[in-house]
């Protein structure tokens, strides 16, 4: 406790320390406004307002935020003040003298017909914006994800980690929560990873990475948020991209991307296919301690053939009713079907190390799944002043199913061992409603409230026959393994927040109240398990602006990670015989509080964003492993891993980013984030009555560097990525280091561009651990989920030009004025 306490107060006086050593300038003045869309009223989000000292030539400036507010600290001095924004007409101000504080008040920009007519100018570069509450990842021209996934651009995303599994990870913490603009989405369903890969990555157009979040968004996730938004491109006329790519391992696909807009419509649509093959390896070696193991050794080599196809498209309409409020609706559909082919190759020897049995297992897995997505938003900008009224409805379904044929054949007998047939079936249902209503008064003072009730209901079936009587007998099921498992949630919540600014110290404060009501129905039990749980969850940030370029953030929020599906259904999924999970239905939910101390600083050539951040949850999950003292028929003793609620994890943490530009052809984005995780709790298996220390402190980093060179009409990207090692009670895992080279060249007039890409160059992306279990079992492993790929995309733009945004920047600057 003395720790925490000592630790808060370091956070607090480092605050005070900044907050104090700079005071506002008598020499400075402040520039204030809001950028509007003319026709709509609506705010322009990322404007560009420059300002120009007529003196020494010298540029500086800033951009808008979500609402279209700019506030700009400036020497005093004379200045032509420019206000831009990508295919609108500029407004320039005219030379003044600006002595005190200026407001600007709302300046209004209208589309530039004529550029429009003759070519749509798109944003292709890919940026990160860093804002005081979040990191935003605009996906442009990204060449190492081109061809890609929602996997692949979240692994280049600053704060992400994505392993070799495909798990999230925020901050080294995979209790991430992903939404899909903004909201929950059944296109994360069931199983994240998995469901991530089907997103095709040119169907995102940035990724939101919010580590302090406030009171308007779910306390969901104890790590943060990672918020996916898709594209919806607003511009007038019709235009697109069409982009068709082949690889090797075989990998064939194809994206279309297209708008059309008139003065009362907008309409779009993504639409991606992908054919690919997916090879990928593991292999264990589990030494067995006790005296008793009829097998000590078993080796195990596996070989997965995994080959998917999928279709992911989404249709959108938005009506503009007035100047200020349109309804959207939008289709999200996504369907794939998998056929895997996997083998495993197994040892089993003696302790003298003699071969007791070899056996040769194949898995043919084939899997269907489908979702999709109904989504209805109403959105009205009451007026000019910021007040907003939004209402969403959404409703989704997802359906997995599952058929694999298991064959187990004696290689040195060559006779079958082993014939099983497995069926699962996995279903999810979803509603959600939100709204959210805004309420500025005056220039400094904002009020926000909203409700949001989120139903889910998981359904889940297993099924296992196999073959006990040889050569030619049934399949028998088995009645200890087959089980159907049904989970229903209903969180209804209610926040209310305030946000005022005072001169140059920014607050926004709020409170949200989430209450939960769960039922879990199983096949073998004749009860329902009903329980309901309430939780309040401040949330406070403050943000302090020395002057044009530098702020300091210091935020408070609690959250949640509430268990659902495999991590409370009891009965068994196998991995292999020997390997069983199995969740807890009396599981409860992790409680998180977190402190972050952010600062973030802007140069003529780059920028620099750190933070220092730190957490504490009760009652924390660990999965233990143990022994459950039986046998399978080949005697392999079985081991079971399970979630219960066993210590306390602290985590503190420290991350930079960084972007550079050392010259105009060189970009250079760069992140760096070490954290330390300790965790107290004991856990006594019943079995064998042996109590086991959980306790263990752990120091971990991982380190990402992206390098951009354009040569030309030709662009280069090198994305270098290491994990450094890290271990908890029962396992250790060695660091990771990949990498990626891609690199791309426009033709004809940039509407049409090749690019190649070839993944994990180093066939080095292999997660290797160790896992030690006293008295029983000592293994080492080895995964690689994706085997190293070359993948070749051609991009045909029409009606779509790229270009940087030229003469709207200063050619020394950083991304803020860079398209």
């Amino acid at each position: 406790m003395t720790k925490r306490i000592a630790l808060l107060l370091c956070l607090l006086l480092s605050a005070n320390h900044f907050f104090a050593q700079d005071k506002t300038s008598l020499d400075e003045i402040k520039i204030t406004g809001k950028v509007i869309e003319a026709e709509s009223n609506m705010a322009l989000e990322y404007a560009t307002i420059v300002l120009k000292n007529t003196k020494t030539n010298a540029i500086s400036g800033g951009i808008t935020d979500m609402e279209g507010k700019f506030s700009i600290s400036a020497p005093k001095a004379t200045y032509e003040i420019s206000v831009k924004f990508i295919s609108f007409n500029s407004k320039t101000f005219p030379a003044k003298t600006i002595t005190s504080d200026l407001d600007l008040g709302v300046i209004k920009l209208s589309e530039n017909s004529k550029a429009l007519d003759e070519v749509v100018i798109v944003a292709e570069k890919t940026t990160v914006d860093i804002r005081l509450d979040k990191k935003v990842f605009n996906i442009g021209k990204d060449l190492s994800i081109r061809g890609g996934n929602a996997s692949d651009v979240l692994g280049n995303v600053p704060s992400v980690q994505v392993d070799v599994e495909g798990t999230v990870s925020l901050r080294g913490n995979e209790n991430v929560t992903i939404l899909i603009d903004g909201r929950p989405s059944a296109l994360v369903g069931l199983n994240g990873a998995e469901a991530l890969r089907q997103i095709p990555a040119e169907a995102i157009e940035k990724v939101e990475v919010i580590t302090s979040p406030s009171a308007r968004y779910d306390a969901e996730g104890t790590a943060g948020i990672l918020n996916i938004i898709l594209r919806k491109n607003k511009l007038t006329g019709f235009n697109g991209s069409l982009q068709l790519d082949l690889g090797y391992p075989e990998r064939v696909g194809a994206a279309f991307n297209a708008n059309w807009r008139t003065e009362k419509w907008n309409l779009f649509t993504n639409t991606g296919f992908r054919y690919n093959e997916t090879p990928g390896n593991s292999l264990s070696e589990s030494n067995f301690l006790t005296s008793t193991a009829q097998n000590a050794r078993v080796i195990e080599q596996r070989n997965f053939g995994r080959l998917g196809r999928s279709l992911f498209t989404s249709f959108g309409a938005e009506y503009y009713l007035t100047k200020s409020s349109s309804i959207i609706g939008n289709i999200v559909f996504n369907s794939g079907n998998d056929d895997d082919v996997n083998t495993n190759d197994i040892q089993r020897l003696d302790a003298n190390g003699g071969l007791n049995e070899a056996t040769f297992r194949t898995e043919s897995e084939g899997e269907d799944e489908q979702r999709i997505q109904y989504t209805l938003d109403y959105v009205n900008n009451f007026d000019q002043k910021g007040r907003k009224l939004s209402v969403n409805l959404q409703y989704s379904t997802e359906m997995e199913d599952i058929l694999n044929n298991i064959t187990e054949i004696d290689t040195q007998t060559s006779l079958l061992n082993d014939l099983e047939q497995v069926i699962e079936d996995q279903n999810e249902n979803r509603a959600l409603l939100q709204i959210d209503y805004v309420h500025p008064v005056g220039e400094n003072i904002q009020y926000e409230a909203g409700y949001r009730g989120n139903y889910r209901d998981i359904f889940n079936s297993f099924y296992l026959a196999e073959r006990q009587v040889f050569p030619d007998g049934p399949l028998v099921p088995d009645a200890g393994l087959n089980n159907s498992f049904n989970y229903e949630e209903f969180v209804n919540a209610a926040y209310f927040q305030y946000g005022q600014k005072f001169n140059n110290i920014s607050l926004l404060a709020g409170l949200r109240y989430e209450y939960t009501s769960i039922e879990i129905e199983q096949q073998t039990s004749t009860t329902v398990d009903a329980r309901s749980y309430g939780n309040l969850f401040p949330t406070i940030n403050l943000g302090y602006e020395f002057k044009d370029g530098e702020n300091i953030t210091i935020g408070y929020n609690r959250r949640i990670r509430r268990p659902r599906g495999r991590n409370l259904n009891p009965f068994p999924s196998r991995s292999s015989e020997a390997n069983i999970y199995t969740g807890n239905v009396g599981l409860n939910p992790v409680i998180t509080d977190a402190v972050d101390l952010g600062y973030l600083k802007r140069w003529d050539k780059f920028t620099l964003s750190t933070s220092l951040y730190y957490n504490i949850s009760n009652d924390n999950w660990e999965r233990i492993q143990e022994d459950t003292g039986e046998v399978t028929d080949n005697g392999d003793p079985i081991t079971r891993r399970f979630p219960i609620n066993l210590s306390t994890a602290e985590r503190l943490g420290f991350e930079f980013t960084l972007n550079y530009r050392p010259f105009k052809i060189w970009n250079i984005n760069s992140d760096f984030n070490l954290f330390r995780v300790t965790t107290d709790g004991d856990y006594t298996n019943p079995t064998t009555n042996a109590t086991q220390s959980f306790d263990f402190e752990n120091t971990s980093y991982f380190i990402r560097l992206n390098q951009k060179i354009t040569l030309g009409k030709t662009d280069l990207q090198i994305n270098s990525n290491y994990r450094g090692p890290s271990q908890n009670a029962q396992t250790t895992s060695e660091g990771v280091f990949s990498m990626n080279i891609a690199a791309s060249r426009d033709f004809f007039n940039e509407k049409a561009s090749l690019s190649v890409n070839f993944s994990d160059v180093f066939n080095s992306r292999i997660s290797r651990r160790t896992t030690n279990i006293p008295g029983f079992l000592d293994q080492y492993s080895e995964f690689q989920w994706r085997e190293p790929q070359f993948r070749v995309s051609l991009v045909y733009r029409f009606n779509q030009k790229k270009k940087r945004f030229g003469g709207d920047r200063d050619d020394n600057g950083g991304d803020d004025f860079e398209e």
